[in-house]
């Protein structure tokens, strides 16, 4: 894919800078644990697996939309398979070993939740809850819930009731960390393909939502999150520096390609680590497990972002969602882990 030049927004102090902090992440059990050197890291398959992009053109990124949707793109082949290769080059024989599945669950409350009967969905994700049994995930939070989020023009919002907070505080008391969703998930575009809270805003402008978002949830629900999840995984790439300053991992998901350009994931980009989810592992527990099955049987001993949705797996009655926790669960890591990772490869 022909790559663009990088924004003066997104211009990172130095792409060395964050090889060498995506390759100390992604070899960061065996570093923690004293088994490798970070010299050892200085290997070309490691340098290949881990190298940053620039933000490519808008033709370009278009074309990798395209090629994400005719398989040219491909999470295992493109991804797994260059991080495998950069962790056989290292470690050897002892490169293989579980994925550490790193579980995204958006978002709480649900976006539509102005207008339905706010203990629906409460109890909705209270039921998801129940069915991980103790398997650790992030969820994403909003501070207020839009009427008609699909409006820009329409204003009216609420705030979390205290419903809403009490299962928070149980969540959080049970192992679940959070990230912040934007502030009410309202797009600020009617075209279904431009959704976005955050995309046309400006530094200072994007700047005030965040420090609403961040100030509203932590004093209606105690909770002050490292780590932001963009309302429809759209955001412009001139303001990923701005997200980057405020939080210690930024998601995205299949939307996010057409703003920010496809990417291996996860690694380090400027003062955050890019964290985006393709599909099928964005998708429902049903697509998820195969993909993990395969990871598992090949040894991937990885970070695997997935994202699950509490909606999509209600439609099933949790059967699917039960089949995937009993099946790999046990290969969730907790955000905890992940983040002490971060901290340990800045």
């Amino acid at each position: 894919m022909a790559l663009g030049r990088l924004s003066a927004a997104v211009e990172r102090p130095s792409v060395a800078a964050d090889e060498r902090r995506s390759a100390r992440l992604l070899f960061a059990p065996e570093l923690a644990r004293g088994e490798i050197s970070e010299e050892e890291l200085d290997r070309a398959e490691v340098h290949e697996a881990v190298t940053s992009r620039l933000v490519p053109s808008r033709p370009s990124r278009e074309l990798q939309r395209l090629a994400v949707r005719n398989g040219k793109l491909d999470y295992e082949r493109d991804c797994v398979e260059p991080f495998q290769a950069a962790r056989r080059a290292v470690l050897g024989d002892r490169a293989a070993g579980a994925p550490r599945l790193l579980i995204r669950v958006d978002e709480f409350p649900y976006y539509g939740g102005f207008v339905e009967p706010h203990e629906q969905w409460t109890n909705m994700h209270d039921v998801f809850h129940h069915a991980m049994a103790g398997t650790p995930y992030l969820l994403s939070l909003l501070p207020a819930v839009a009427l008609e989020p699909l409006r820009p023009e329409v204003r009216r919002e609420r705030e979390l009731t205290d419903d809403d907070v009490a299962l928070i505080q149980r969540m959080r008391s049970e192992g679940v960390a959070f990230a912040l969703h934007g502030h009410n998930h309202r797009t600020r575009s009617r075209k279904p393909h431009q959704h976005s809270e955050l995309a046309g805003l400006g530094r200072g402008d994007l700047e005030e939502l965040l420090d609403r978002a961040f100030e509203r949830l932590a004093e209606r629900a105690g909770v002050r999150p490292r780590v932001f999840v963009p309302p429809y995984n759209r955001f412009s790439h001139r303001q990923y520096a701005t997200l980057a300053s405020r939080f210690d991992v930024i998601g995205g998901g299949p939307e996010s390609v057409r703003n920010i350009g496809w990417h291996r994931t996860p690694l380090w980009r400027g003062d955050a680590v890019w964290m985006p989810v393709y599909h099928p592992l964005y998708g429902r527990a049903s697509e998820v497990l195969p993909v993990v099955d395969r990871l598992v049987e090949s040894g991937a001993a990885l970070w695997v972002p997935i994202v699950l949705h509490v909606s999509w797996e209600g439609h099933t009655e949790w059967a699917d969602l039960d089949r995937f926790v009993r099946s790999v669960g046990r290969h969730a890591a907790p955000w905890e882990d992940f983040l002490e990772a971060v901290d340990a490869s800045r």
